[in-house]
């Protein structure tokens, strides 16, 4: 997968939240390919959540980021954009600054996080957020 890859499927991932969110966001993703690049290089595979190392595959591990799953109304939304839209010109920016790695972590290391409103997921549960932000509970050291 080439840089450009990354960048748009980062950007598409992040697109709908608010500058912070997308920030966030990003931040979640970029923790995901470290870990999952370590997985690889340790074990000589993708690791099972967050895929091969790409910031594209850990958005689009399966179950991962609900705009990516065939049923999710969201997905023919987010794969329509163009940088027409400033909201997606916005995301491009903060995608490539996670693909060149110029973003400052501010989730604290969070791997995981979920919208207050909705149902706990079962891998929260007991845990302590390490960032909340907007809609968004962010979480780190989730095995």
């Amino acid at each position: 997968m080439d840089d450009s890859e990354d960048i748009d499927v980062v950007a598409r991932t992040l697109f709908g939240e608010g500058k912070q969110g997308m920030i966030a966001v990003a931040c979640v993703i970029v923790n995901r390919a470290i870990i999952a690049d370590a997985y690889g290089e340790a074990h000589g595979e993708d690791h099972p959540l967050f895929g091969d190392g790409s910031l594209a595959s850990a958005c689009q591990a399966p179950l991962q980021f609900s705009c990516w799953n065939r049923d999710d109304p969201n997905l023919a939304i987010i794969e329509a954009e163009t940088v027409a839209d400033p909201i997606f010109a916005s995301a491009m920016e903060i995608a490539t600054q996670a693909e060149n790695d110029e973003l400052d972590d501010i989730t604290n290391g969070a791997t995981h996080y979920y919208a207050k409103g909705s149902p706990m997921p079962k891998w929260a549960i007991g845990k302590t957020p390490c960032l909340s932000l907007g809609n968004h509970l962010f979480f780190n050291a989730i095995e």
